[in-house]
């Protein structure tokens, strides 16, 4: 390894090298704050270069490049590994300094000098190869066409705004190119350890903002390829094949892949966790594929399917029926769209593997996908009534392995989709039980349908709907097709609901305003209001669904009525949303893998979400820190043990966050507060005083009769889930390792 220090002027201005970005680099990103620091540090430049007393005192240091060169006869190309947004920047710059200028002779030196190279293999003799969702809008500024919309183009015009503003020559210019100062590191080409440019790539961008996990993976996979190799796989291949198809959701897909292929829960990708996923995937690739092309061509097939499940309108087949291509894609929609179940992404891709290159020369129908895929909402939609979501995060992709036959050898889902994936969802854990007709029917009872089901009671409506009415599609998304409380949702003297619902009406109307026996789906909902049940009846005779027999077949709509369309529209939820008969009142888990043991949760380690959902009717008992164990009987003991060990074990840590003003450690109210911060809360809001406790002894602030000299209080009028976030930002804010705090939850 080289390292020379250069000025950026004299490094471009090398007429026997050209320089190429190579795929794996993510597009140009610098954006009009950037370019106006960089241009003004060119101004500081220049500005002291026009005055006598500073002159050639004022240089910049524009950073480090990494480099790679490669010699062709007396031609070179150069690999920019690091530095490519300077670089870029630079040349941007240049092509605007050219473009304002006037004389022709100096516009021609600016581009042979900079911007071109005779000896060059790149096109038109181009200086720098961009990537190629760059590369047309780089070329059209080099060669003056027409400008295509983009950030290479943006950061182009930026210059040529600021330097509108300006008056400075292009020798001002150069001169001030002159004085940024690079410093450039050149690999060796043997193969040296340290030497590597994956290994050089991947240390530099472990500093700072990381790279994206699907950056991570694009680098992995082309950089040590020879430069043609990398640009025709990543030409031909990544960039159309699975880039262009998934877009941002190229690092989910990685990720989702990762779960299916290893049949197990990898964290949800985010700037945390990066570095952990990239090893898990290289070892995943390093294990599995014999060559880094088998693996490129196995994500190419998954690509497009995986696009089926993110995508809210796929244009392409998924089958040559058109019939039940669109069941397929409805159902998918409902689960990844509607419904949003991420969890299930691995396992539904690996259903449309089956579906579409089978296993063991067997193949999913199209009827045996719509039956799986029709299992999955049901199992859904059962849970979300039940308000369950537990152990999905986890666990579902645990049963990845038996999709692709690994347990039988010839698939899982062969012989009875709808019996087998029903078997595989029940089989696993208490956590992933299916409610039963009897779990169901009370819930729907009693629950506010209306507002605690706000997110899919509209599409549970929609297909009861579709289910009276096989033959049609009812587009429940449509914004005129709205839910309609028959009974309004307020009621007062001036209309005649009152009496419609007899002397009781007040009780009946708050028990009963928001329950499914009062709700149906229509198209008239904005016309009906609180209009009678006589005028309702009549509007609705118009409408197209059968909801209208519900309303048009009662001649009153009381409590009695109420309960009876309750009863009606349980009936049809469990009709559409069915179980096998042996599965009605079934317990439907395995008993003999219950969760009656104590459930561990690790903060920072497992996902705050899964966690969160996890705690729910569960109570800590234990809570580990570091190498201390602490028995606890409450959420807020558990939080106050936590930040007593905190001010014990790490007192200025613990003082940085006191004196944290604001920020997701703080809220609403002072998360923490002071005897005088106290004094001035109570008088302001004096039902406060019960709802601090004091660190030392977690007494109540209104309980408290010694102080002691500088106490300390702590608000605890918070839920569960607040006290696992408020735990695990302080952790952070503590540099506390993953894993570091457990809570053991006893069993429910």
């Amino acid at each position: 390894m080289e390292v020379a220090a250069e000025n950026i002027k004299k490094f471009l201005n090398q007429n026997n090298t050209s320089f190429y970005i190579p795929p794996f680099q993510r597009s140009y990103a610098w954006g009009r704050p950037e370019i106006n620091r960089f241009f003004n540090d060119i101004s500081k430049i220049i500005e002291s270069e026009r005055n006598d007393a500073v002159k050639d005192k004022v240089e910049h240091f524009f950073g480090v490049l990494v480099l790679k060169t490669e010699t062709k006869g007396t031609a070179a190309q150069t690999m920019v590994i690091d530095g490519q947004q300077r670089l870029t920047t630079t040349l941007l710059l240049l092509i605007a300094v050219r473009d304002c200028e006037s004389d022709e002779k100096q516009k021609t030196d600016i581009e042979e000098d900079f911007l071109k190279n005779r000896k060059s293999d790149f096109p038109e003799k181009i200086k720098l190869k961009q990537v190629a969702s760059d590369w047309d809008a780089y070329k059209a500024l080099i060669l003056n066409e027409e400008q295509k919309p983009g950030k290479v183009t943006a950061g182009y015009n930026t210059f040529r705004d600021r330097m509108r503003e300006k008056d400075y020559t292009t020798d001002e210019y150069l001169t001030a190119l002159d004085r940024v100062n690079i410093a450039c590191v050149g690999l060796e080409k043997g193969p040296y350890k340290g030497e590597n440019p994956q290994l050089i790539f991947e240390t530099l961008n472990s500093l700072g903002k990381p790279l994206s996990f699907a950056d991570l993976i694009r680098n992995y996979i082309l950089l040590g390829m020879e430069p043609a190799d990398q640009s025709k796989i990543y030409e031909k291949t990544w960039s159309p094949n699975i880039e262009e198809v998934l877009k941002e959701k190229t690092s989910h897909f990685f990720r989702d892949y990762m779960q299916y292929k290893e049949s197990k829960s990898f964290k949800v990708v985010s700037d945390n966790n990066t570095k952990e996923l990239y090893a898990s995937f290289k070892e995943l690739v390093e294990n599995k594929f014999s060559n880094k092309q088998a693996f490129i061509d196995d994500i190419e097939r998954y690509a497009p399917w995986y696009h089926w499940i993110i995508e809210l309108v796929s244009s392409k087949a998924i089958s040559p029926d058109a019939n039940k291509n669109k069941k397929i894609k409805e159902l998918l929609r409902n689960i990844f769209h509607d419904i949003k179940a991420e969890a299930f992404k691995p396992l539904v891709l690996g259903i449309l593997e089956y579906h579409q290159d089978g296993f063991n020369k067997k193949k999913l129908s199209d009827d045996q996908l719509i039956e799986a895929l029709n299992v999955i909402r049901t199992y859904l939609m059962r849970r979300r009534v039940m308000g369950l979501t537990q152990g999905e995060n986890k666990e579902i992709a645990c049963l990845c392995k038996d999709i692709n036959g690994n347990d039988k050898g010839n698939g899982y889902l062969l012989t009875d989709a709808r019996s087998e994936m029903l078997k595989l969802l029940s089989e696993r854990s208490r956590h992933l039980r299916i409610p039963n007709d009897s779990d169901i029917r009370r819930k729907l009872e009693s629950l506010n349908f209306y507002e605690d089901l706000n997110k899919y009671c509209r599409l549970i409506l929609g297909k009861i709907e579709e289910n009276q009415s096989p033959k049609v599609s009812v587009d429940f998304r449509n914004e005129k097709i709205t839910i309609e409380h028959i009974m309004p949702q307020s009621i007062d003297n001036s209309n005649s609901w009152q009496e419609e619902i007899g002397e009781n009406w007040a009780e009946v109307h708050k028990k009963y305003q928001h329950n499914i026996g009062n709700l149906i789906l229509t198209e008239f909902n904005g016309e009906l209001g609180k209009k009678s049940l006589k005028d309702k009846k009549q509007i609705l005779n118009d409408s197209n669904l059968r909801y209208r027999n519900d309303v048009l077949d009662r001649a009153t709509w009381n409590e009695n009525d109420i309960l009876d369309h309750q009863k009606e529209m349980i009936d049809r939820f469990l009709e559409t949303f069915s179980l096998p008969p042996d599965m009605q009142n079934a317990e439907n888990y395995d008993t003999n893998n219950a969760a009656t043991d104590t459930v561990t949760i690790s903060l920072l380690e497992d996902e705050e979400d899964e966690i969160k959902e996890t705690v729910p009717g569960r109570k800590p008992e234990k809570l580990s820190i570091e190498d201390e164990s602490f028995d606890v009987k409450s959420w807020q003991g558990m939080y106050l043990e936590f930040l007593r060990w905190l001010k014990n074990n790490k007192p200025v840590e613990f003082n940085n966050i006191l004196d944290q003003k604001e920020g997701a450690f703080f809220g609403n109210y002072s998360l923490v507060a002071t005897k005088q911060m106290m004094a001035d809360i109570i008088e302001a809001a004096p039902e406060m005083k019960d709802r601090y406790k004091r660190l030392a002894d977690d007494k109540k602030y209104s309980k408290v009769q010694i102080e002691d000299e500088n106490p300390i209080y702590i608000f605890i009028n918070q839920s569960a889930g607040a006290f696992i976030s408020r735990i695990c930002t302080a952790m952070e804010l503590a540099d506390m390792a993953e894993g570091s705090v457990k809570i053991e939850l006893k069993p429910e």
